[in-house]
């Protein structure tokens, strides 16, 4: 499925303007029809499917309770 610049920068949740840039440096691969750009959705899959696994693997890091130091003395 191929998207318009402005459809692909909402479904990325990112400005239009960084979106071109990307473009324009080659990082994001895009087809001129003469009139636009249009933009292949497929090439980001991989890209979200890291990103959800790295944000689940931060969340499972960040909810981990942290383990009681057996150094610490009860000065009482």
């Amino acid at each position: 499925m191929y998207l318009t610049v402005e459809e692909t920068a909402d479904y990325l949740n990112m400005e239009e303007k960084y979106l071109r840039k990307l473009i324009t440096q080659g990082k994001v691969r895009a087809i001129y029809d003469g009139e636009r750009y249009i933009i292949n959705k497929d090439q980001f899959e991989t890209h979200l499917e890291q990103m959800d696994k790295y944000k689940a693997l931060m969340e499972e890091i960040l909810n981990e309770p942290i383990p009681e130091d057996i150094d610490v003395k009860d000065e009482d």
